[in-house]
């Protein structure tokens, strides 16, 4: 009968196994630490540039912002009173020169969902003479207003839009409810002329500065040729 007996004074343990393991585990625990450390000090970056740009933002707002309030007070001043008037008239003016209403309904037409139509429109400039459009519209949901208040505000012609009322309404097109939006429009740069109209342009216009040439004079006629030896 043969036993076998182990007379070592330690038990016997794979050691290259376990740090295969464990190390194997532990590098994958140190890589994922690596990532989020890098993570956290690129967001910390951003975060810290961003609020910079902020800071850079504000500042220029608040002096923008002192130096209108300047401006505003100066011209509230007795003596600029009329200054200021004539100024506001004059932009008023621009303004209204500037908005056409063949571009505001053709804008609008663009963005707006089925099942809702324009009832009103009302254009007028306010405290920073810019065009703002207070227009009530008509549908059968308020999500169609909603659709079209996000629709002008998407676009580049519209901005600030705001469902500002609501009611409900009957009428035999089927219209259920009732919306005023107030917006801004922007209306849209003149085109430049092209170099090709401009050339063309110069060509077809006369040059005043040529004098006109004399019409053609008709050449005499060649005296008739006497044969020599006749008589006449």
């Amino acid at each position: 009968m043969r036993l076998d007996i182990n007379l070592a004074s330690q038990p016997y343990e794979d050691a290259r196994q376990f740090w295969m393991r464990w190390g194997s585990a532990v590098g994958g625990v140190g890589l994922v630490t690596l990532v989020l450390l890098t993570l956290t000090i690129t967001g910390w970056l951003n975060a810290r540039r961003d609020h910079a740009a902020i800071a850079e933002k504000k500042a220029l707002i608040a002096e923008r912002d002192q130096i209108r309030a300047n401006a505003e007070e100066m011209l509230s001043r007795p003596e600029n009173r009329n200054t200021r008037d004539q100024s506001q008239f004059l932009n008023e003016l621009i303004e209204r020169k500037a908005f056409s209403w063949t571009r505001v309904l053709e804008n609008l037409e663009k963005v707006m969902p089925p099942r809702v139509h324009l009832v009103g429109i009302h254009p007028e400039l306010d405290e920073e003479n810019q065009l703002a459009l207070k227009m009530t519209v008509a549908g059968d949901s308020r999500d169609r207003a909603i659709e079209l208040a996000r629709r002008m505000e998407e676009s580049r012609r519209f901005a600030q839009t705001n469902i500002i009322s609501e009611r409900f309404t009957q009428s035999t097109t089927g219209d259920t409810e009732q919306f005023d939006i107030a917006a801004i429009y922007i209306p849209e740069a003149p085109a430049p002329a092209t170099p090709a109209a401009k050339t063309e342009t110069k060509k077809t216009e006369p040059n005043k500065s040529e004098p006109a040439k004399p019409a053609s004079t008709p050449k005499p006629m060649p005296k008739p040729v006497t044969p020599k030896g006749s008589r006449g």
